[in-house]
């Protein structure tokens, strides 16, 4: 490439805006899509033109040998670690150098996940997260968001149904999806996605993006820690109640829990997809946590609709059987008590264990 190539005396410029404030260089910078832009067109204009009717190659396969170690150990070793890391970091890198927001979204094993989707061009995008289903529940999966792995096996260049066949295959096994949020980092559509939810739109004229989970109440009753939102509560008591843990014994193991002088503590309330997560809340100490296959019930006090409690079991496999234990807490509202008892049946009727 010559020395005064005008794409290099652009680049050049780009760096010299992303160093400008002296600040360090995040994905929000908003000149960064502008400078990897003009470094990829310098990388593609530099790779020497192909020979004797061979297929030209793409920057990308040099960089990947890189990382592979061919080419010679000393540029493998000088190569940026961003460049390795980027190499598999998005399937939109194709596309754009605007990296979407990813999460990771974990779920127990259930017979339906509750998410209705569209294939555009080997993209698998969810439409609609159906009412009470386990995605509902979860809060992670929004319409308009792509799946874009499920257990770690690709979805890029999707056909149609290969989600749901995929799904059927690991029916009764923990679930792991990566999704890509139509929200990008700025808050705004996704860029690169908008081509595709057109598309969507175009055949499903009623669709609308989901901008958050349909329970929306964020008051003071919610703490935010690590992205989640957990519920301010008091853990009144645990007491046991035998062999049998139906929802008939709350009617008298909660006011037992309540008549005892023990005193109650604050706690942070977490309904996870898997568990319910109970940790002190004045420090980080988790106090106990119970996968949904051990809880047998849940429900509250006809006399206390602000007081809720479920059974979890206790102790298996003794010669008499297995035992119950029955925990109470005390939520700021009915409102709230109703809404986390909800979400905890949810929980343990969509999971389903196979043996």
């Amino acid at each position: 490439m010559a020395a005064r190539e005008p794409l290099l005396s652009a680049f050049k410029g780009a760096v010299l805006r992303l160093r400008g404030d002296g600040s360090p260089c995040t994905d929000a910078s908003p000149h960064l899509a502008a400078a990897c832009a003009l470094l990829e067109g310098a990388l593609r204009k530099g790779l020497r033109q192909p020979l004797w009717g061979f297929r030209r190659r793409d920057y990308w396969q040099c960089l990947e040998q890189l990382s592979l170690g061919q080419g010679g150990s000393s540029m493998t070793r000088r190569a940026p670690s961003w460049v390795m890391k980027s190499c598999g970091n998005c399937s939109f890198l194709d596309e754009s150098w605007l990296l979407p927001v990813c999460v990771m979204y974990e779920t127990v094993p259930c017979r339906a996940l509750g998410m209705v989707v569209r294939y555009v061009d080997g993209r698998v995008i969810v439409i609609e997260v159906l009412p009470g289903s386990q995605a509902e529940v979860d809060e992670v999966v929004l319409a308009g968001d792509v799946l874009d792995e499920i257990n770690g096996c690709s979805l890029r260049n999707a056909y149609s149904g290969q989600a749901g066949a995929m799904l059927q295959k690991l029916k009764g096994q923990p679930l792991s999806l990566r999704v890509l949020r139509w929200q990008g980092h700025d808050g705004e559509v996704y860029e690169p996605l908008l081509p595709y939810l057109e598309a969507v739109k175009k055949k499903e004229p009623h669709f609308q993006l989901q901008c958050g989970p349909r329970r929306c109440d964020k008051g003071e009753k919610w703490r935010v820690q690590g992205g989640r939102l957990l519920y301010n509560l008091r853990y009144l008591g645990r007491i046991g109640v035998g062999m049998f843990g139906g929802k008939e014994v709350l009617q008298k193991a909660i006011p037992a829990v309540l008549e005892s002088s023990s005193a109650p503590r604050e706690v942070l309330f977490d309904v996870k997809e898997t568990e319910i997560l109970v940790q002190e809340k004045a420090s980080p100490r988790v106090l106990f946590r119970h996968p949904y296959p051990a809880v047998s019930c849940v429900g509250h006090c006809l006399k206390t609709s602000s007081v809720f409690a479920f059974c979890v079991l206790a102790s298996s496999g003794s010669p008499k059987g297995s035992t119950f234990d029955c925990l109470v807490f005390a939520s700021s509202c009915e409102q709230e008590c109703e809404e986390i008892i909800q979400r905890i049946a949810a929980g343990f009727k969509h999971t389903e264990w196979f043996v």
